[in-house]
């Protein structure tokens, strides 16, 4: 596929650079604001359910991802657009507010990093084109969705539902990453797979092993990779999750029943897939 710049490959990677940190400053802002307002929603539909009053404070209306502006958690003073600029801001200001000296955590400019570096990587690997950028949206939201199910335990359906119909619509038209047939399938295995496992754990153990918030993300990875590689996901998916697991035992000292976030574990192996799964796959399993 023909790329956006032409031939000139520095500057394809420079852009996505600057266009993921961009998009990574973003990220943080979704993943800080989507929970509390998620949370909020709940709370809303069930006291109107069981017909309870909102209490006052939450009659206001809710700040949503666009409003209000960028602001110090601690002291609330809007931040300005030169103290925002993504990777930079944070290091100039050596973490700290501006105004009120407060400690800025390094995970703002953390998901900056690896956005950015993902973007660069995306683009080297596809180019600067459709395609590329096509998949650089797919990385973003699995970003968005392993910073959230990583700090909250959620996966919200308006990220999974999204990305799972963006990808059913990606291949259905353009065919990129998977045919329609192997994305459709792909979608629907990667739901049912995990659901068998979810029951069959429930029936074993008498509580949930997986959220559902997984099982939609597995059907979403599927719609973009196709069936044929959801195998290869869910191997790396559990690799990673394992180790994931042991050194939180190790490191925080916790039991085996304190409860992980699996959704990064498959954000990074459908991540890995989408870009390297076939090759991976022949390499693994020659056929001759």
């Amino acid at each position: 596929m023909e790329s956006l710049f032409g031939s000139t490959v520095a500057l394809e990677l420079v852009s996505a650079v600057v266009i993921g940190a961009i998009i990574g400053s973003f990220i943080n802002v979704v993943a800080v604001r989507l929970p509390p307002l998620l949370t909020r929603q709940w709370r809303k539909a069930c006291r109107e359910e069981l017909d309870i009053p909102t209490p006052a404070d939450e009659v206001e209306s809710l700040p949503n991802l666009w409003r209000p502006r960028s602001h110090c958690p601690a002291c609330k003073q809007a931040v300005a657009v030169y103290d925002n600029v993504p990777i930079l801001s944070w290091f100039i200001l050596k973490g700290r507010c501006r105004h009120c000296g407060g400690k800025i955590s390094f995970r703002y400019p953390l998901i900056e990093l690896i956005t950015a570096a993902s973007w660069g990587l995306v683009i080297w690997k596809i180019g600067f084109n459709p395609m590329g950028l096509a998949a650089c949206v797919f990385t973003s939201f699995l970003i968005a969705l392993s910073t959230i199910d990583w700090e909250h335990q959620i996966l919200p359906d308006s990220l999974t539902l999204g990305l799972l119909w963006l990808g059913l619509l990606i291949n259905a038209h353009f065919q990129w990453f998977a045919s329609p047939t192997n994305a459709i399938i792909g979608a629907a295995l990667g739901y049912v797979f995990l659901w068998l496992i979810f029951q069959g754990y429930f029936l074993l153990r008498g509580k949930e092993g997986l959220g559902f918030g997984d099982l939609k993300l597995l059907a979403a990875l599927g719609a973009w990779v196709g069936w044929s590689l959801l195998p290869f996901v869910v191997f790396v998916a559990s690799v990673l999750g394992i180790i994931g697991a042991m050194l939180s035992i190790i490191r925080l000292r916790q039991g085996t029943d304190v409860p992980i976030a699996f959704g990064p574990y498959l954000a990074i192996a459908g991540w890995i897939a989408l870009l390297w799964g076939p090759g991976i796959t022949e390499w693994m399993f020659p056929l001759g």
